[in-house]
């Protein structure tokens, strides 16, 4: 029997609708960054990568020929100043015509010289306010791009015990964050992203999901928390974060990578896969209470292949969304409710340990997509033919600019 057919019928056997399973996945949505494509990495070295993207345009052509494998990346985050133009309409434009829309808006509120105490805490005015008018450009580019997202991530902190007023710090945040509130489109979100370290090793201003939570909480229904998989301590149970914020209706979305150690923005799925699947396995459990969260991509591919990392990145999601898909969850909440520790275990690890690759395969199959998009990739010239025209850019530290 073909592995697809034996597959269904295993499901099947096991209370699955499979052609539902298939819907769900067909219409998931995983959103590419434009920083990913090109060359970024950590705060020692950058390794430049033949071909990586350039330039804004660049970006999203990359992100679209990785939406035409896989099917499920039509969108594309932006950073701003790293990503500014001054004809929004015409990228808005292009990136249609490539096949993506742009995506969530990602202020740069870290890298001027000006924040080196913070933006919108900074003890020095003129740094707030500066921070300020950063937000509220990036809200006006999200009406001009079309974007429904605001993603707000904030280095600000300190690196010793009284080198600030903590609470004075919080008003500031708070101020800052109610300004710019005022400004997201009417169907905007801010999405509240957290670090519970670094750069600042003393405290961080918004240092874990209830700080962000709290500040959501003020500032009213288009403020969600984001939950970045990297900025938790070691140990921490994400998947009880994200049950928690979904059951408040505050889980605005994800930033998805792996760590190791910190926030070390590798590939989604390939430290842990079993917590990417628990997290999942929250969502899909939540039914309409997950139908808004955004799922974003965030990793600086450093000594990676740029095109292959973010193909990899997107279907790494897909497997762990599709084996989250093929939970029994009437007989898992059945041993819930028995007291059945084990049983209960062991529905999620079925499904965990089931292979759904002839399940994925069939279903770009049915999206007129090659089943095997990895082997699409290497197939194609097209990461060979970028190569050539762009050529490759000059090595450096840290972060694009």
């Amino acid at each position: 029997m073909p592995a697809y057919e034996q597959l269904a019928d295993d499901l099947a056997r096991r209370g699955i609708n499979v052609d539902a399973v298939k819907e769900k996945l067909k219409k998931q949505h995983i959103e590419t960054p434009s920083w990913g494509y090109g060359n970024s990495g950590t705060r020692f070295k950058t390794f430049a990568w033949p071909g990586a993207a350039n330039t804004v345009r660049e970006k999203l052509a990359d992100a679209a020929y990785v939406h035409r494998l896989t099917g499920i990346a039509p969108s594309v985050a932006l950073h701003i100043p790293w990503d500014k133009t001054d004809d929004w309409t015409a990228l808005k434009q292009y990136a249609e015509e490539k096949g993506v829309a742009i995506g969530a808006i990602n202020p740069n509120l870290f890298q001027d010289d000006e924040y080196k105490l913070g933006s919108l805490c900074s003890p020095d005015a003129a740094a707030r306010e500066d921070a300020i008018a950063h937000m509220v450009e990036c809200c006006e580019i999200m009406a001009e791009t079309g974007s429904d997202i605001l993603s707000v991530w904030l280095a600000d902190g300190t690196n010793y015990a009284g080198q600030d007023d903590i609470r004075k710090r919080k008003g500031y945040l708070e101020a800052g964050f109610k300004e710019t509130y005022k400004y997201l489109p009417a169907e905007g979100r801010m999405l509240v992203e957290y670090k519970f370290f670094e750069p600042g090793f003393y405290h961080t201003d918004l240092a874990d999901w209830g700080t962000a939570y709290a500040m959501c909480l003020k500032l009213g229904p288009q403020a969600e928390v984001l939950v970045d998989m990297g900025h938790h301590a070691q140990g921490t149970n994400v998947a009880h974060i994200v049950a928690f914020l979904l059951d408040e209706g505050k889980l605005g979305g994800f930033h998805l990578n792996a760590r190791k150690y910190a926030d070390d923005d590798l590939i989604v799925g390939t430290e842990n896969p079993f917590e990417l699947f628990t997290i999942y396995t929250e969502l899909v459990g939540a039914g309409e209470l997950s139908d808004n969260v955004a799922y974003m991509i965030d990793q600086s591919h450093n000594i990676e292949p740029k095109l292959e990392a973010m193909l990899q990145s997107v279907l790494n999601c897909q497997t762990a969304y599709a084996k989250a898909l093929i939970v029994n969850y009437e007989r898992l909440h059945e041993a819930q409710n028995g007291g059945d520790v084990l049983g209960a275990h062991r529905e999620l690890v079925d499904a965990y340990e089931t292979d759904v690759r002839p399940l994925l395969g069939r279903v770009r199959e049915e999206m007129d997509l090659n089943p095997d998009p990895i082997a699409a990739y290497r197939a194609d010239d097209y990461a060979k033919r970028v190569a050539e025209e762009r050529g490759t850019a000059a090595a450096g530290g840290g972060y694009p600019t």
